[in-house]
């Protein structure tokens, strides 16, 4: 099929749905090129990240190895602290260890929240101290909407982020740190003999889809940051509140296929622009994991019938992922290395 009768195929897609009331969650698309806004739908609504939030630890992470305090081989130990976290988790047992380089794929990709702890303590010696950069690094990009309480996203009520922030965290780690971006594309890691894969199925489905990030927690429904570089494109999308991992990715999907097509046209507004709103963040646990939520289900789905069974979808490319091995540290004493004093680093600062 030509780009061109796809074009026209999905146009006919396009004309036969329209975003219902019952999809009002935030939903925004950008060029990760320009930072203009192509579309906006509750861009500045308060949310909670779930693991979206892992994109920050990543970003604090790359930035402690720019400043020399740690490198791709530093020990990342899983410690009792990290064990104990709530699934997704990678498995090892308290005393392994991953290099920071392997620890970084299992966390981006699995989302094993025991890893994101363990790589909080060997860049800043606690979580406690790693949070605080995470929150510092938030102020200095200017996401306003942004607070962390722990470096992973498992829910707290003060996790709290919106779509807008979301997308300039996701232009900030592709300008300051391309060099990790392959990171963010890796479909599966491969650990103790295990298959570690990623939730997010564009990459799979989706052709030029370059990262970013899902996540999921009752409280938030359905997240992900998506970015797709394709036709001399480069595009971010965000989709938060899903109500299931098929409805947030044809949703991600589609926002990106309006922008490839050209049906979204911005208007020079960038990213950066857009207000955040003030107050708490929305919490979808009744929807998403309530007594009510089998009703919630099935309006979003007579809402948004993308991708069920005899329906269409527009995840239809086949892509073969790409997939990276890591490897358990020999177990031993766990020795204490030296830290240079930790600082901000500075993203306005940054260059390429």
């Amino acid at each position: 099929m030509t780009f061109f009768f796809r074009r026209v195929g999905l146009a006919l897609v396009f004309s036969l749905l329209s975003f219902a009331p019952a999809l009002a969650n935030p939903r925004l698309l950008v060029d990760a090129v320009t930072g203009e806004v192509l579309f906006a739908e509750e861009a500045g609504t308060p949310w909670h990240p779930a693991s979206l939030t892992k994109m920050m630890t990543a970003y604090v992470a790359f930035a402690a190895l720019q400043a020399g305090r740690v490198t791709l081989d530093t020990p990342v130990i899983i410690s009792q602290k990290a064990w104990n976290q709530a699934p997704a988790k990678s498995g090892l047992e308290v005393g392994q260890g991953l290099t920071l380089r392997d620890a970084l794929y299992v966390m981006l990709v699995k989302s094993a929240n025991d890893v994101s702890i363990a790589i909080a303590e060997a860049v800043s010696g606690s979580v406690d101290g790693f949070v605080g950069e995470m929150n510092g690094m938030a102020a200095a990009m200017g996401l306003t909407a942004t607070h962390f309480v722990n470096p992973n996203g498992l829910h707290n009520v003060g996790q709290v982020t919106s779509a807008r922030d979301l997308a300039m965290l996701a232009l900030y780690i592709r300008r300051d740190f391309p060099q990790f971006l392959p990171i963010f594309e890796t479909e599966a890691v491969t650990l103790n003999g295990r298959l570690l894969e990623s939730n997010n199925s564009l990459l799979e489905h989706f052709a030029g889809t370059t990262g970013m990030k899902t996540g999921y927690v009752c409280n938030s429904g359905l997240n992900i940051v998506a970015t797709v570089d394709r036709g001399g494109r480069a595009l971010i999308a965000v989709v938060l509140g899903g109500s299931t991992a098929r409805e947030r990715n044809e949703l991600a999907a589609e926002l990106m296929l309006r922008g490839l097509s050209g049906s979204y046209i911005g208007e020079g507004t960038l990213v950066m622009s857009l207000a955040n709103e003030a107050g708490p963040p929305v919490d979808m646990k009744a929807k998403i994991c309530g007594k009510k939520s089998k009703a919630y289900l099935a309006e979003r789905a007579k809402a948004f019938p993308m991708g069920l069974k005899g329906k269409p979808s527009y995840l239809t490319d086949k892509i073969e992922g790409a997939v990276y091995a890591a490897t358990v540290l020999s177990t031993g004493p766990v020795v204490a290395l030296p830290r240079k004093r930790p600082t901000i680093f500075d993203p306005l600062a940054a260059k390429n």
